[in-house]
């Protein structure tokens, strides 16, 4: 994941930004750097020092987010005027694998009227328990900081597209 986010940074430098890079980080020996310009020579090592810090939002990534601890739970999910699904799931669970990238997909495609909540189970087990989890994965859709309805398990794509449709009402 680091390796993906940092070509991502890499790539979006643009050959102005390569040519302000001080004098010190250029390269004059490297095979790579042959092939490029004099004034286009960087080290990639050095790059961290004139990229910016984050990555610009994505409408999916608002959408979508992961919970960072009870505090972040009750802000983004308790308090939050959208409905919400939430999303309990483990790194070690295959079904979970299966179900989030489809959850995901269900959500970006109601286009800013659902979010999603992502709650790693083994990080933040006191919320797990607090809302009953006993297996994983398991989807409990909130709206107004009460549970309006859930699922235990992986379902097809149409059923998570009625699942989604009928927590925010449609």
């Amino acid at each position: 994941m680091a390796h993906r986010l940092l070509v991502r940074r890499i790539w979006t430098l643009s050959t102005k930004d390569l040519c302000r890079l001080p004098a010190s980080t250029t390269v004059t020996t490297s095979s790579f750097s042959s092939s490029l310009r004099s004034d286009d020579r960087a080290s990639f090592l050095f790059a961290s020092r004139v990229l910016p810090r984050s990555l610009p939002h994505t409408s999916r990534r608002d959408a979508s987010f992961n919970v960072q601890d009870q505090e972040d739970f009750t802000e983004r999910v308790i308090n939050s005027e959208l409905p919400v699904l939430v999303d309990f799931h483990a790194q070690w669970c295959g079904p979970c694998k299966i179900l989030g990238p489809r959850l995901e997909k269900a959500v970006a495609k109601q286009k800013g009227r659902v979010a999603m909540a992502k709650v790693d189970i083994d990080d933040h087990t006191d919320l797990a328990i607090e809302y009953g989890v006993s297996a994983v994965p398991t989807v409990i859709a909130m709206r107004g900081g009460d549970v309006v309805d859930q699922f235990v398990g992986v379902k097809d794509d149409d059923e998570l597209d009625s699942f989604v449709s009928k927590v925010i009402g449609q």
